[in-house]
């Protein structure tokens, strides 16, 4: 689980200057829109706002009878004004600077949105930068859940397809959301297609790093056949699955294997509606081997337990 990258900001300095005070002190705070972080002085915001109080009272000695003065001073209070907000100081604070008539030694940093601080990179008194990155604050109030999925059933997903989730912290509860994303490109070493959801997350119950497990709902086709998924050997090159004869005899089959699902793979091939397989092939397999190793058999394998492949069942 992830904080979704677009609800993820930077807060950054435009000046340099000096933290005077911490508003916002510690990791995992939770922050409201326009809330204060921090309290900065820097010289070039002293400046910019005596140059604005400077035009402000100049504008208020002379009138449009002055001509270019009169203009030139306009253009000067709405340039400072200007400068003042471009530096991230607030209508607020402009408003109460024009109101008071005096300078203000430090100017207030607030939060751009509703949010979590994810990490706090400063101290009280630091000595900081422009473009320092100062505080990163998410909006977790939706997630984003990243998960793989095996290249042969990348045909069963499809963007915007409503899947379950399920995360361990809330054990047999089911959320739900939606296919946001598919990544273009297949891992050569897993073979897996990465996929991302996109998950509301009012309660916050979502929290980034946990491990979630993902249901999709797909329709594979009619008529398939499926076994549970221990009924199958995978030998590295191989399929396998033990199909008992006519004379009760287990016989190793190799089969072409389809969509799976928890407990269920659909077989495309090798077997037959209504044909006897074993529903545990591993561990027959295990007991041969154990058997074998002590100098006894299982003729025939005639042991194991069997179960018939369904002819019309879906994995899910």
């Amino acid at each position: 689980i992830q904080a979704p990258e677009p609800n993820i900001t930077e807060i950054t300095p435009k000046v340099d200057g000096f933290i005077e005070r911490l508003l916002v002190g510690t990791t995992g705070e939770t922050v409201r829109h326009g809330q204060p972080l921090l309290e900065l002085y820097s010289p070039a915001l002293v400046s910019a706002q005596e140059e604005l109080l400077t035009a402000r009272r100049l504008v208020a000695q002379l009138d449009s009878t002055a001509g270019d003065a009169w203009q030139n001073a306009l253009v000067t209070r709405d340039a400072a004004r200007r400068r003042l907000s471009y530096w991230d100081i607030n209508a607020a604070q402009i408003d109460r600077l024009e109101r008071s008539g005096e300078v203000q030694k430090t100017l207030t940093l607030v939060s751009p949105f509703d949010g979590i601080v994810l990490e706090k990179m400063i101290v009280d008194g630091q000595r900081i930068m422009a473009g320092q990155a100062l505080y990163r604050i998410a909006d977790l109030t939706e997630g984003w859940v990243e998960g793989e999925v095996f290249e042969q059933d990348l045909p069963l997903v499809r963007q915007g397809m409503q899947v379950h989730i399920e995360i361990a912290a809330r054990p047999g509860e089911h959320l739900m959301g939606r296919v946001s994303f598919i990544y273009p490109t297949v891992d050569p070493q897993s073979r897996t297609n990465r996929v991302r959801l996109t998950v509301p997350n009012p309660g916050l119950l979502l929290k980034p790093g946990m491990f979630a497990t993902i249901f999709f709902d797909a329709i594979v086709g009619a008529d398939v056949i499926s076994i549970p998924r221990s009924a199958v050997v995978v030998t590295g090159t191989r399929n396998v699955v033990f199909v008992r004869d006519s004379a009760g005899m287990l016989q190793p089959r190799e089969v072409v294997l389809g969509a799976r699902s928890a407990d269920r793979v659909a077989i495309l091939g090798g077997l037959e509606p209504g044909e006897m397989i074993v529903g545990s092939a591993n561990f027959l397999v295990d007991a041969e081997s154990r058997l074998g190793s002590s100098g006894a058999s299982m003729p025939g394998m005639q042991h194991g337990a069997v179960e018939p492949s369904p002819g019309a069942e879906t994995p899910r």
